[in-house]
């Protein structure tokens, strides 16, 4: 079995992000793209380095790259609920446009950026596929007539995934099923479905062989921090409802919401910074500056 969780950013960010596993992330990003956009090479912008982090450089484990056209590609690993997080990705790709742009640069030299973000969590609603993909549209035609053509977001909620083995036929499937799954896969007795596929089998021998011990500690802390996360995000509903009950539902759960929003903040701020935690608990930055 897997022993360690690659849904975890900062494995998540080792595992694709390091310049020696580039042939995982081309493999993953390819079973993502349509065929007219495949990847041939890519050069990673911000690669896994254990001494930034360690410095606190990498309060977020996102994974920058560009491919042999130019094209730029923002990758991110979202295991908290963020209800938030279609503007946060919106303000990641942005950021990901205009760095694209030195001083002196001209605005035709703008190349296209993908946004892929994967989601351990429902997030979009009434829509039962787990990848979605979203462009620029001429609303009036319903086309896409490529006159925007700069931008791509695309959401893979790995909890609407629920295909058994002998359903598995794409190279997507075999990623987001490595994804969900890890615990569940045994690199000695792999499924017929994934023993074939060579990058699915390097994941699975990389990440059974990941850290090392100072690695694993901070993989650990980092684990156990999003566990802090969640179980206070689930008792800020759990208080808000109770004081819903004693002073009317509406008003209570507003006030035990916010009172657990600066709570939550609090534990955030030790490994998130100031705007990434902003938008996750819709607290004011002025608040959080305030509370830090």
């Amino acid at each position: 079995m897997c022993r360690i969780n690659p849904k975890v950013d900062f494995a998540f960010k080792k595992l694709f992000g390091s310049e020696e596993n580039q042939d995982l992330l081309i493999a993953l990003l390819n079973a993502i793209l349509v065929d007219e956009d495949q990847i041939v090479e890519l050069e990673l912008k911000n690669p896994y380095n254990l001494a930034d982090y360690q410095a606190g450089k990498m309060s977020i484990l996102d994974i920058k790259a560009s491919d042999q056209t130019g094209r730029w590609f923002n990758v991110e690993m979202q295991v908290g609920e963020d209800l938030n997080f279609d503007k946060r990705s919106i303000y990641y790709w942005a950021k990901l446009v205009t760095e694209q742009l030195s001083e002196g640069m001209m605005f035709k030299e703008l190349k296209k950026t993908f946004c892929i973000n994967i989601l351990d969590f429902n997030f979009i609603t009434d829509v039962d596929a787990f990848h979605n993909r979203y462009k620029i549209i001429n609303i009036g035609t319903g086309k896409d007539d490529k006159l925007h053509d700069v931008f791509e977001l695309h959401y893979l909620e790995l909890r609407k995934f629920n295909k058994p083995y002998h359903e598995i036929a794409t190279a997507l499937d075999r990623w987001i099923l490595f994804l969900s799954r890890a615990h569940e896969l045994d690199k000695s007795h792999l499924p017929s479905e994934l023993v074939h596929d060579k990058t699915i089998v390097k994941a699975i021998e990389v990440v059974d062989r990941m850290f090392n011990e100072a690695e694993r500690q901070v993989y650990e802390t980092r684990m156990q921090a999003l566990l802090d996360i969640e179980s206070k995000i689930i008792s800020a509903w759990d208080k808000g409802m109770k004081e819903g009950m004693e002073q009317g539902i509406e008003q209570g759960i507003e006030v035990g919401r916010k009172q657990e929003q600066l709570k939550i903040a609090q534990s955030l701020l030790e490994i998130l910074d100031i705007e990434t935690v902003a938008l996750k608990t819709g607290l004011s930055v002025e608040e959080l500056t305030k509370l830090k």
